[in-house]
């Protein structure tokens, strides 16, 4: 890496510019560095805990107060830290994590537990400490700067800023010393003091290029106010195209090692292959599902699948999806519940219903206040044995053989051989899984074939071989909930709550058409489809409880203790109005569309690039430099992505100059992205199908006219959800509700005459509209099944 705008003061750090999180398996030095870490004593911590304390004690961030004990004279990032910077004419330190962060947790010990680091920095520095996931403006800005000047990125984010905030250079992890030939945090440090003494004009002349040529870079403005028809009709397919060119056939999955859940493409590939059958392409549209469900299974039987407590990890390592990185995150586990959702309404297999309710319930037992706020992440580190502070990546996860036999007894071998269960360990897949042997030994659960081969091989019954599995698995359960338990990041997102939001809800329609028959074994519960509305609702109460201003309409990002001082951003208002959306019509409740179009225009207001289209992921906080036009679907689909598609919906449900306005909105939010669509649509999937919903004629909408609590409406329902189709709107109303009434009355007269015109002699009756034409009303269920069947051809 290189100091910015000096050509005399060059030097490479790349060796250590690279998290984890880019490259899980560093090179063997790092090993070593890692493992001496691992022998720091609680003797030392708790000792540090007592000679120190800063001023991120009085933080509610878990990530802040990681750091609290640290001799840094830490600042959180506010204009207190900026303007000590500026008084003493210093430059700034700025370091951005967070609380699940694996190597964030080892820069700590290494460097920010260090009393020579930490005088070097209180003397030569500010030092701000930033917390990513309370702050993704802050981090998006310096790791933009960063990503775009050395080609990587990752967290920790290190970057040295100017006291007026412009970076000056960066990085990611630094060892606290030179090794291996290249530069540690100290001599960094060094170098960046001399650089500012010497050299502060042309750093800071560097700095504020940077920033400048950044701005244009990202100031993404439309020519036109529509994107063109040709773009709209094919962007899908050459979408779709891209991600199956990156199809491992033997493994699943959309590129190589290390394989992360992208759950966007699986989204991409569900819609294309409803689009090719429709067209009667189906033999097209069977391989694009063919790699779906491929793809679904081989992460479902995986080891990136907790298959004792639910859920998923962040990431494999390996090209099987067998060794993870072992942090959970809650945006991969509600779009990743979403997918299977989707799978099984296409395919009817309970085997994808049931991975849904396996995410669902491990949310629902360990990721769940008890207001029904949904907590953000779990560590993958964590002690092997109480007392002990070494922590070890995966240690609370991983069994060995002999523990496996202590437990199971009779039924051990059984368990092992499911599992691929060894002695020696059974890391040993792929020469990626444990290339440095730190899992010797140990076993990640991991089925390498499946219930039915397993059965019959022992001639027994599917249903009483999966009943041994799961009894196996709760015992084993137990016995992992006596080990120490990772770090649980209790933090609430209103935009990752939005995420688990609209999974819950529409698990609890979607699930209502698994087969009576289905049987379930632990981890799943097997509840009543209902309970998951109920977490739904308690959810989203809660974020307008705690995170939202009745009086401004605004939200606040994030609560722990109270809420952050962190404004609203766009992705949670554009995440939160799916999930209302998705609440509204799964429950039918009226409050809930309601609050969403309120929260449209508080975002509109905050976020909307009237002029040039599209919205910025900030709404102009001064001391955030960059204000950026997001379009990348990546971890997490992209604020704009999910902006377009709720315009869409909101506007297919409205009539009238309000619908107008979002259909507006949404053609010129897309013809932002115009040139990302044609050129790198793998990078946009889910604004690809955006853009091709927009290009539809309209939206089929189908109306539930009755009593929202009576069986006869709920069957109703419950036959919309059972198939797939994206271009559906579903709209209930109660004719002897007043609230239902009279907001279809304001909103839309056509909805407001089907109900108030419906048969009274019928319980519930439903109206299927499609391009302006309504279907005359039918009462029974499967006649409304035959009803929207007839779109598939």
């Amino acid at each position: 890496m290189a100091f910015l705008g000096s050509r005399h003061l060059s030097f490479s750090f790349a060796g250590f510019s690279v998290l984890h999180r880019r490259l899980p398996f560093p090179s063997t030095a790092r090993r070593k560095i890692l493992r001496c870490l691992r022998i720091f004593s609680m003797e030392e911590s708790s000792k540090a805990a007592r000679r120190y304390t800063n001023r991120l004690a009085s933080e509610h961030s878990p990530y802040l107060l990681q750091h609290a004990h640290n001799p840094v004279d830490w600042y959180p990032w506010g204009d207190e830290a900026f303007e000590k910077a500026r008084r003493r004419a210093v430059p700034i330190f700025l370091s951005i994590g967070y609380s699940t962060c694996h190597w964030c947790h080892v820069m700590e010990v290494e460097s920010f537990e260090n009393d020579e680091i930490a005088r070097m920095l209180n003397e030569w520095f500010v030092s701000i400490k930033v917390d990513r996931e309370e702050r993704p403006d802050v981090d998006k800005v310096y790791m933009t700067y960063v990503q775009a000047l050395y080609g990587g990125g990752g967290w920790p984010l290190s970057v040295f800023l100017s006291p007026d905030l412009k970076p000056l250079m960066g990085g990611t992890y630094f060892p606290p010393d030179d090794n291996y030939g290249r530069p540690g945090f100290k001599t960094v440090l060094r170098k960046v003091k001399e650089a500012w003494e010497s050299k502060r004009e042309v750093l800071e002349q560097g700095g504020t290029l940077a920033i400048e040529q950044l701005s244009n870079a990202l100031s993404a403005a439309a020519s036109s106010k529509r994107l063109a028809d040709q773009i709209s009709q094919d962007v899908v397919k050459l979408c779709s195209e891209q991600v199956a060119s990156r199809y491992d056939p033997k493994f699943g999955g959309f590129g190589s090692a290390p394989k992360f859940p992208r759950p966007v493409e699986i989204c991409l590939m569900l819609y294309e292959s409803m689009k090719l059958r429709e067209q009667g392409r189906v033999s097209e549209g069977n391989k694009n599902m063919e790699m779906v469900l491929h793809t679904l299974q081989c992460m479902a039987r995986g080891g990136i699948h907790d298959h004792l407590g639910g859920g998923f990890h962040r990431y494999s390592v390996d090209e099987c999806w067998h060794v993870p990185h072992f942090e959970k995150m809650l945006y991969d586990q509600g779009q990743l519940v979403n997918v299977f959702l989707d799978t099984f309404r296409v395919t009817k297999d309970a085997f994808y219903s049931s991975i849904a309710r396996d995410i669902l319930d491990y949310l629902r037992r360990d990721m769940i206040g008890e207001d029904g706020e949904i907590f953000s992440a779990e560590d993958a580190d964590s002690s092997e044995t109480d007392g002990s502070a070494k922590k070890k990546e995966g240690a609370f996860y991983v069994w060995t053989s002999k523990e496996v036999e202590e437990i199971l007894g009779d039924h051990a071998d059984l368990f092992k051989t499911h599992y691929y269960i060894k002695t020696s360990g059974n890391c040993d897949l792929s020469k990626m899984s444990d290339p440095h042997n730190e899992f010797k030994g140990k076993n990640v659960l991991f089925e390498r074939e499946d219930v039915f081969f397993r059965a019959s091989k022992l001639e027994i019954s599917a249903d009483e071989y999966a009943q041994i599995l799961g009894i196996c698995r709760k015992k084993l359960f137990d016995a992992r909930s006596r080990r120490p338990r990772p770090h649980l990041d209790d933090k609430v997102i209103v935009s990752w709550n939005g995420l688990a939001i609209s999974s819950f809800a529409r698990a609890s329609k979607i699930l209502e058409a698994e087969p009576k028959e289905t049987k379930f074994h632990f981890p799943i519960i097997g509840c009543d489809p209902n309970d998951y509305l109920e977490a739904a609702e308690k959810a989203a109460r809660f974020i307008k409880s705690k995170l939202y201003d009745y009086h401004t309409k605004r939200l606040q990002h994030s609560f722990r203790n109270v809420p952050s001082s962190a404004p609203g951003f766009l992705d949670d208002y554009a995440f939160l109005i799916s999930a209302l959306l998705d609440l509204y019509e799964c429950s039918g409740r009226i409050n809930w569309l309601v609050w969403a179009i309120e929260l449209q225009a508080t975002q509109d207001d905050l976020f909307l690039d009237a002029e040039g289209g599209g919205y910025f992921n900030t709404s102009g906080d001064p001391s955030v430099l960059l204000r950026v036009k997001e379009d990348y679907d990546g971890a997490e689909p992209s604020g704009n992505s999910i902006s377009a598609i709720n315009l869409i919906r909101l506007s297919s449900m409205l009539v009238g100059g309000l619908s107008e306005y979002y259909k507006r909105n949404a053609e010129h939010l897309l013809a932002v992205f115009e040139d990302r669509l044609k050129e790198q649509s793998m990078a946009v999937p889910l604004m690809a199908c955006a853009a091709d919903m927009l290009y539809v004629p309209s939206r089929q909408q189908v109306v539930l006219v009755g009593d929202k609590s009576s069986s006869e409406l709920k069957k109703m329902v419950a036959v919309v959800y059972a198939s797939y189709n994206p271009f559906r709107s579903v709209i209930q109303i109660d004719p002897q509700n007043e609230e239902d009434m009279e907001f279809w009355e304001s909103n839309n007269q056509n909805i407001f005459h089907m109900a108030k015109g419906s048969p009274n002699d019928k319980e519930a009756v439903a109206y299927v509209c499609q391009n302006f034409v309504c279907n005359a009303p039918v009462a029974e269920p499967d006649a409304l099944s035959s009803l929207l069947m007839r779109r598939v051809s």
